[in-house]
C-alpha cells in the first residue's frame, strides 16, 4: 500500500512542476526574457533543466520523507547490508541448531519407541503380577475360613472340660489339612512359605490357648471379671495407602497403649503385652495399605477378661471421616419443666438424643457404654442447675466445640433458650 501512495505522489509531484515549468518557459519565451544576459532560447533550456532537477529532487525528497525504506535504501544502505549480512549468518547458525535439533527430535523418537516397548513389556509383567495377586488373595481367604474354623473351635472349648479332649482333637486334624493347604499354596508363590510357618505358629499358640482356657475354666469360677467382650482397650488414627511395615508399626503402637492403659488401671496383674491373632493383624495391615484414606483402628477385648489371663484382643477398622464442623448442630429439643427434681431427668434425655444423633451422623460410639461424646462435670451440673431455676419450656440446643472426625470424642458447648 505504501508505494501506492509512493506512485501517486511522484505522479502528482512531477506532474505539477512539470505543468508549472512549461508555464513558465512558454512565458520566459513569449516575452523573450533573458537570465544572465544569455540569450532566451537558452534562457528558455535552462528553465527546463531546472524544473527537471526539481521534479527529481523533490520526487525523491518527497519518497524520503514519506517512505522509512526509501530513506533507509538512500542513507542506510551500508548499515542495511551489514545487517543482511549477520542475518545471513544468525541463519546459517540457526539452520546448523535447527538440524542438531532434528537429530535429537530422531534420537528421543527412537528413545520413545524404546520406551513404548519397555512399557508394553511392564504391563506384561504387571498382569502377571495381578494374576498372583489375585491367587494370593485366594489362599489368603481360604486361610480366613480356615481361622473362622478355627476361632468357633476355640469357643467351644470354654464350655466344659470334657469337650477340651474332643475339640483338641479336631484342631489336631485341622492343623493336618492346614498342611496340606500351605502345601498347595507354596506351589503358587514361594513368598507364601513364610506365611504357612507364621500359621503353624498359630496353631501352636491356639494349642496353648486351649490349655489356658482350661486353667481359665477354673480362673473364672474362683476369679473376677475384670474387661468385658468387646470392651475398647484402645484406639488410634492410621494413614493408609503407606507401606506394610509402617501401618504394622502403628498397630503395635496402638498395642502398646493398650497394655500401659491396662495396666495403669488395674495394676501389673496380666500376663505380658496384649495378643493379636496373626491372620487379624496381617488382614487388617492390607486393608489400611490398599486403601489411601484415614482409618479408625480399635483394639477391643476378643472375650470377658480375667484378672491373671493373658490379654486376647481383636481388631475393628473404620474410616476417620469429618462429621462435624467446630459450632456446628448436633441436636436441638424443646422440654418443658414442671418441677426441680425434673432438670436430671431431662438432661438425661437430652443426652441420650444428642448421643444418638452424634452416632448416626457418624461419631464411633464405645460398645460397651455407647457414648460418643465428653462432658465436664462442672457443664452437666451447671446445665441442671439452670433447669432447676426454670418453670415452663425450654430449648435446648447442643453444638461441636470443635472440629469432630469419626474417631470423637465428640464435646459440647449447650445452650437454653426458655420459651413464653
Amino acid at each position: 500500500m505504501e508505494g501506492i501512495y509512493l506512485i501517486i505522489v511522484m505522479v502528482i509531484t512531477g506532474g505539477a512542476i512539470a505543468f508549472i515549468g512549461d508555464k513558465l518557459g512558454t512565458k520566459i519565451g513569449k516575452k523573450r526574457l533573458s537570465i544572465f544576459g544569455l540569450r532566451p532560447r537558452h534562457t528558455s533550456m535552462i528553465i527546463t533543466v531546472i524544473t527537471g532537477a526539481l521534479i527529481t529532487g523533490l520526487s525523491i525528497g518527497s519518497m524520503a520523507i514519506i517512505s522509512d525504506n526509501v530513506r533507509t535504501a538512500l542513507f542506510g544502505m551500508e548499515e542495511l547490508n551489514a545487517a543482511m549480512a549477520a542475518t545471513e549468518k544468525s541463519l546459517g547458525v540457526v539452520s546448523k541448531e535447527l538440524a542438531e535439533t532434528q537429530e535429537e527430535f530422531k534420537r528421543a523418537d527412537e528413545d520413545l519407541e524404546n520406551s513404548k516397548r519397555e512399557i508394553a513389556s511392564l504391563k506384561v509383567e504387571q498382569n502377571e503380577l495381578r494374576e498372583e495377586s489375585d491367587r494370593l488373595k485366594s489362599g489368603n481367604e481360604r486361610l480366613e475360613t480356615e481361622k473362622s474354623e478355627l476361632t468357633a473351635q476355640n469357643e467351644n472349648l470354654s464350655s466344659t472340660n470334657s469337650e477340651l479332649s474332643t475339640q483338641n482333637k479336631n484342631l489336631s486334624s485341622t492343623n493336618a489339612e492346614l498342611a496340606g493347604n500351605n502345601k498347595k499354596l507354596g506351589e503358587f508363590n514361594l513368598t507364601l512359605t513364610a506365611d504357612n510357618e507364621k500359621l503353624s505358629k498359630d496353631n501352636a499358640e491356639l494349642e496353648e490357648r486351649a490349655k489356658n482356657l482350661r486353667e481359665g475354666l477354673i480362673a473364672i469360677r474362683e476369679g473376677d471379671i475384670i474387661l468385658k467382650a468387646g470392651e475398647v482397650l484402645a484406639s488410634g488414627v492410621i494413614q493408609g495407602g503407606r507401606s506394610s511395615s509402617e501401618i504394622e508399626s502403628d498397630i503395635h503402637q496402638i498395642a502398646d497403649n493398650a497394655t500401659r492403659n491396662i495396666v495403669n488401671q488395674f495394676g501389673n496383674d496380666f500376663d505380658g503385652s496384649v495378643w493379636i491373632y496373626e491372620p487379624e493383624l496381617r488382614d487388617a495391615v492390607e486393608k489400611i495399605s490398599a486403601g489411601n484414606q484415614e482409618v479408625i483402628l480399635r483394639i477391643s477385648a476378643a472375650s470377658n477378661l480375667v484378672r491373671g489371663e493373658p490379654i486376647r484382643t481383636s481388631l475393628s477398622i473404620y474410616p476417620n471421616n469429618p462429621v462435624y464442623e467446630q459450632g456446628a448442630l448436633v441436636f436441638a429439643g424443646n422440654y418443658e419443666v414442671n418441677d426441680e427434681d425434673d432438670a436430671e431427668e431431662i438432661v438425661h434425655n437430652f443426652l441420650t438424643e444428642v448421643n444418638h444423633a452424634a452416632v448416626e451422623r457418624g461419631i464411633l460410639a464405645d460398645p460397651i457404654t455407647h457414648a460418643v461424646g465428653v462432658m465436664e462435670a462442672p457443664q452437666l451440673y451447671e446445665l441442671m442447675e439452670k433447669i432447676s431455676q426454670v418453670h415452663g419450656k425450654i430449648s435446648l440446643t447442643a453444638t461441636a466445640r470443635e472440629a469432630t472426625r469419626s474417631i470423637g470424642p465428640l464435646r459440647l458447648n449447650i445452650s437454653l433458650v426458655e420459651k413464653k
